[in-house]
């Protein structure tokens, strides 16, 4: 490993609280092309058990630096062409840490416009200021009067020259740069305020027409919303000082040592508050709000990232009959029956509402199909004519006779998009594109992983402020996600579809298809050692993907699990010690707990392998995901105007903030939990308490029909939550947090007030 990489080793190393090692052969098998959930699940000895957590994170950082290294190479390379590179600046350039820090150092020698500085230079200013310096004394203007030229009109125009000679001096000083940002990002205050005239038409930011507050401790998302109001041309952004902290003009004049009373001393104190006025508090603060959007993004990246882990595994309601609703009133709602694999066996539209009112048709046809196909589940979308299908739904079951289908409220986020791609047209060839919603919301419910991968993740809909963050960066860590929940999961070879098989280590869309192209064309998979017949699919690929797909039923029992092909042999030594049969071992707790993990250590596979071959033959093919469990909202609330303060409802997390948690209680309209209110402990973070898709008890604490803002409790003093172990689909309203609508912050009592704080300038 090159000397740089061990360098960018060693401080991921200590950044994820691992051993420099360990970093290094992670990044071996990054170089190699391994991925992360490939090398967290097979390759703990090399990494001494780094987790995919670690390992994205070392990932990430790895690009970062990288890119770093790559810009100090070149820094380096354009300051020795130029003559000036010596021993101690190429020694400050390899020790600096961050990106600024690099390009504060780069100033002074960076190719740039004819600058002031550069005119004064022609007009033989330099000496002047040189003079200044050296001569404290003399008064500046004595020491300026021989410059008086043709070029110099006087000695004001000679002052000024060498003014702007100094000020370019200490505006691309990199250690006084370090020293005023570090200032500045303790005792900075951000101020807000409104453009003039732009009052009604910027009214979603009026919390932020006279706003301030700490830029340190800013919030992710109210940083965003400022910086939105900004780009929209509703507010005006500043940086300013805190009036109770120590002025930095005294600070730029002592980089110069101008601290007595002498002439030049007090002449250079006025350029050092000419340089803060006119050069350095603009340069600041465009870091600094720079900096600052980068620390809400990575906030946004990382709430978009868990809400989308927990959304992805969820709980499958599992291979059961399934019927899909695509709510609609004038359009109808459309439906579409699918068997326990999710193969769409009828469709149709019904029109219950305005303008045909067919109510009683409706419920006719909904249950000739229930009773044709024998449905167990009803997925009832929750956008626009939710409730009301749901109460349709609830009449039809209530006249059928026997068991009855179990009906659940589903996400429809991303419903749209799917039904319109090219990816839906090719699994649903010659199906309406409206009827295309409602398979998938039907499949959504059977497995959400298996049908949330065919939709671009940033249209899910479980993000903070998504629309306002790097998309690259987003892009980068939302794949992460879904590739590191698909394969923890595990895929079935023989019938996966093409999307899913995608997110596969090792495998990608192309390689997909060609798996599901000889699958179609052969017949189903008998073994993984198969794939290898796969046109393209070699050794490497094969090694990366084979320990995340499954065979059921397959000619190798241990195709059915997550033990990796080449450890077979350990599985096997397993199996010979127990004087069993495999299939006969697989499953017995009792028999594989009284083995030895050590026995079976040899010079390819240690422990760590051996203890995962052992905890996966206990539970053959486990499905990390918890157990299906859906949220019964009340009878009779179906709309904003029917909550009452007081109500004790249930209800399904939607998403998960930095401020709180979103809850569906079914009025259309989400109600939020503050962090202050999710247990009577102190909450940190919201995420200890609940996460997406957790079925929760809440009651009414504060509503605002108005505003369309709900405020909800789950302090147990109030209300008792549910413990949050098992998930139903995310309900109604998944848009994003800034998308919708907040607590108000007048006419409400105390939380109110609390919940319109931590949301400020979130636009409805």
């Amino acid at each position: 490993m090159a000397e740089t990489d061990r360098r960018i080793a060693a401080r991921i190393a200590a950044e994820i609280s691992a051993r420099a090692e360990q970093a290094e052969a992670a990044i071996a098998m990054i170089d190699e092309g391994s991925t992360v959930p490939f090398i967290a699940r097979y390759r703990k000895e090399a990494t001494g058990g780094l987790d995919d957590a670690q390992l994205r994170t070392l990932a990430e950082r790895l690009i970062y630096l990288r890119e770093m290294e790559s810009r100090r190479a070149a820094i380096l390379e354009s300051i020795r062409s130029q003559g000036k590179l010596t021993d101690a600046l190429e020694g400050q350039i390899a020790r600096v840490e961050t990106k600024a820090e690099l390009e504060d150092l780069y100033l002074p020698y960076k190719q740039k416009r004819r600058t002031k500085a550069d005119i004064a230079r022609e007009r033989g200013l330099g000496p002047l200021a040189e003079a200044v310096l050296a001569h404290r004394r003399t008064p500046p203007a004595d020491l300026a009067a021989p410059y008086v030229t043709g070029e110099v009109a006087d000695v004001k125009g000679a002052l000024e020259g060498a003014r702007d000679i100094l000020a370019e001096g200490l505006a691309t000083d990199a250690a006084l740069l370090g020293k005023l940002r570090a200032h500045m990002r303790a005792h900075a205050v951000l101020k807000a305020r409104v453009e003039d005239g732009k009052q009604e038409a910027g009214a979603k930011f009026s919390d932020y027409f006279d706003h301030s507050e700490s830029w340190a401790k800013a919030p992710g998302h109210r940083a965003l919303a400022m910086l939105r109001g900004r780009n929209e041309g509703f507010l005006i952004l500043d940086l300013e000082l805190d009036p109770a902290a120590a002025p930095v003009e005294p600070m730029i004049a002592e980089a110069r040592q101008a601290t007595s009373d002498a002439p030049g001393d007090v002449w250079l104190r006025e350029v050092a508050r000419w340089t803060w006025r006119v050069k350095l508090s603009t340069t600041l603060s465009l870091d600094l709000m720079s900096e600052m959007r980068e620390r809400a993004e990575a906030e946004a990246i990382q709430v978009f990232a868990q809400n989308l882990k927990d959304l992805l595994l969820a709980a499958p309601a599992g291979a059961r009959p399934t019927l899909g609703l695509d709510p609609g009133i004038r359009t109808g709602v459309k439906a579409a029956a699918l068997d326990a694999t999710g193969k769409v066996v009828e469709t149709t539209t019904v029109y219950p509402f305005q303008p045909r009112n067919d109510m009683q048709g409706s419920m006719a046809a909904l249950a000739a199909i229930v009773a044709k196909h024998r449905i167990e589940l009803i997925a009832i979308g929750n956008g626009t004519a939710s409730r009301e299908t749901e109460r349709l739904v609830a009449d039809m079951l209530a006249k059928l006779p026997g068991t009855k289908p179990v009906k659940v409220i589903v996400s429809e986020a991303g419903a749209s998009v799917y039904s319109a791609s090219a990816l839906a047209s090719a699994e649903l060839p010659g199906l309406d594109v409206s009827l295309r919603g409602a398979v998938s919301i039907a499949r959504r419910l059977q497995d959400p992983l298996a049908e949330l991968v065919k939709i671009d993740p940033k249209s899910i809909g479980v993000g903070q402020y998504q629309h306002d963050v790097d998309s690259t960066k987003l892009g980068r860590s939302l794949d992460g996600v879904v590739e590191d929940a698909v394969n923890a999961v595990g895929v079935d070879l023989n019938t996966a579809s093409p999307a899913l098989l995608a997110r596969v280590s090792g495998l990608g869309a192309s390689l997909a298809e060609a798996v599901v192209a000889h699958r179609d064309a052969t017949g189903p998979f008998s073994s993984r050692r198969d794939l290898l017949k796969v046109p393209r699919l070699g050794p490497r690929a094969f090694e990366q993907c084979a320990g995340f797909l499954r065979i059921r039923d397959g000619a190798e029992p241990l195709d059915a699990c997550a033990v990796h092909p080449e450890a077979y042999v350990v599985a096997k030594k397993i199996v010979a010690a127990c004087g069993r049969d495999l299939r006969a071992l697989m499953g017995d707790k009792t028999a594989l707990r009284q083995l030895d993990p050590k026995t079976f250590v040899d010079e390819k596979f240690g422990l760590p392998t051996v203890r995962d071959i052992l905890v996966e033959l206990e539970k053959p093919g486990r499905d990390p995901r918890p157990e299906f469990k859906t949220a019964t909202f009340a009878e009779g609330v179906e709309d904003m105007k029917d909550l009452k303060v007081g109500m004790r409802l249930e209800g399904t997390v939607t998403n998960v903030a930095a401020f709180g948690a979103f809850v569906d209680i079914g009025v259309h309209q989400d109600g939020l939990v503050h962090v202050s209110q999710l247990a009577d402990r102190f909450v940190k973070d919201p995420r200890e308490v609940v996460k997406a898709g957790d079925v929760v008890k809440v009651r009414v604490v504060e509503v605002d029909v108005a505003r369309k803002r709900i405020a909800l409790t789950m302090r147990s003093g109030e209300v008792q939550a549910s413990a949050p172990t098992g998930h139903a689909p995310a309900g109604r309203d998944q848009r994003s947090p800034q998308n919708r609508p907040e607590p108000a912050s007048g006419g409400l009592g105390g939380l109110g007030a609390k919940l319109a704080e931590a949301m400020k300038g979130r636009p409805a």
